[in-house]
């Protein structure tokens, strides 16, 4: 009988896989040796640091005894008067903590709502409120803020008509973090207005990037973005007739508003500040900003170019609200100053470009970071400059990012402002 070589080669091979396995069952050992150590971890969440907050009533500072509890005792005597301080939550242990519970307590008898004449809160520093389950990370410190206050937003009928002495405790409970646990959102977009217009005052602005941006509810205008624009103030801010436009911590709207005319005349007489349209950014508008942010808008020196009319210089003027000015989106680089916006735009020199722009390298020739979105779609928008050239128009950003020049045509508002 013929033997098939292919059969043959099949077994042999089977044969060697058995063999090779069997060797090693037999003779080879696998071995894992080591040592472990478990170290020692502690829990320790605890208060420190506590700061009385700028404009507080006089009052005695919180104490903090055995780590864990702050003491404090204030009277407040007229509508208006508060008192406020921050205090650390320490996580100085090496075990995650996230908050369990939160009971704050008047006379005690849990809040549900304060009395009509008083304002208490404790939230982070920044306004976001505590929440259960929210992470304090092993090593890591959160600052909360505590305010008392004696409100002024209320009836005749609704003031104490006796002294009154309200004890108030607020307990935060902790414990070991689990899966659930959520890390706190400290960015511009989830910060209050509030909170945002302490920091910039305080000089507290590390976490603030230009860039980062921050609905905000304007009733009737709907819902727009607001951007971080500017933070720098360089030296020449400080020059004589400099405008202080791009000095500082700037907002600038990401999106446009609405549309209005210039000046309803074709004209560029007066400039910006004759303008009809500086009239209605500082009333309409200016006044459809929610109350908290807008007592953080500072007055702003504004100077702004002139149009071709005899005996015109550059106008300078005081606004909560602007429009910005060709310099402050773009740098002109054709190297020509007897051409372009350096020239036509007279208070070219008396102004900067935005940190916002300048880190996007807006230019003249290079210009598709000036576009904006009105609805969703790009869209032009208004400058303060007015174009020397002629005694009718002011410059405005065209829809793809260029520059163009109007009067009475309604297009964009998308103005900026100063924090400070």
């Amino acid at each position: 009988m013929r033997i098939d070589k292919n059969n043959i080669k099949i077994i042999l091979i089977l044969l060697v896989v058995c063999l090779s396995l069997g060797y090693a069952y037999i003779n080879s050992d696998l071995n894992i040796n080591g040592t472990a150590q478990v170290k020692h971890a502690n829990w320790d969440i605890h208060w420190s640091n506590v700061q009385v907050s700028s404009g507080s009533v006089s009052a005695s500072t919180p104490t903090i005894s055995n780590q864990t509890t702050v003491t404090y005792s204030v009277t407040l005597t007229n509508p208006g008067d508060y008192y406020e301080f921050t205090v650390d939550a320490v996580n100085g242990g090496q075990i995650d903590a996230m908050i369990d519970t939160i009971d704050s307590k008047l006379n005690g008898a849990t809040i549900t709502t304060p009395p009509d004449y008083l304002e208490y809160t404790v939230s982070y520093y920044d306004g976001i409120p505590l929440q259960a389950n929210q992470l304090l990370a092993a090593n890591t410190t959160e600052k909360y803020k505590v305010r008392l206050g004696y409100r002024t937003d209320i009836e005749l009928n609704q003031l104490p008509t006796t002294n009154q002495n309200l004890t108030l405790q607020f307990t935060v409970t902790y414990r070991q973090a689990t899966n659930s646990a959520t890390v706190v959102d400290h960015s511009f977009a989830n910060q209050s207005w509030e909170a945002i217009i302490d920091n910039v005052r305080s000089g507290n602005t590390s976490n603030y990037n230009v860039g980062d941006t921050k609905t905000v509810d304007m009733g009737t205008f709907g819902t727009h973005t607001l951007r971080i624009a500017n933070t720098s103030t360089p030296s020449e801010c400080s020059t004589t007739g400099f405008s202080q436009t791009a000095c500082g911590f700037v907002l600038e709207f990401a999106d446009i508003i609405t549309t209005h005319v210039m000046n309803y005349t074709n004209t560029n007489v007066g400039g910006w500040p004759a303008s009809e349209l500086r009239t209605y950014v500082n009333s309409d508008i200016y006044n459809a900003l929610p109350s908290e942010l807008k007592t953080g808008i500072i007055n702003t020196t504004v100077v702004s170019g002139h149009g071709s009319t005899s005996g015109e210089s550059n106008f300078t003027s005081t606004d909560k609200l602007y429009m910005l000015s060709t310099h402050e989106v773009y740098e002109d680089i054709d190297g020509d100053t007897s051409s372009g916006i350096d020239y036509f735009d007279t208070a070219y020199n008396n102004t900067r470009q935005l940190d916002y722009y300048k880190n996007l390298g807006v230019t003249t020739s290079n210009y598709l970071g000036a576009k904006k979105k009105n609805n969703g779609s790009n869209s032009t928008w208004w400058l303060c400059s007015a174009e020397s050239a002629n005694p009718h128009y002011f410059y405005y950003v065209v829809h793809y990012g260029g520059t163009g020049s109007s009067a009475y045509s309604p297009i964009g508002v998308s103005p900026a402002f100063r924090i400070g």
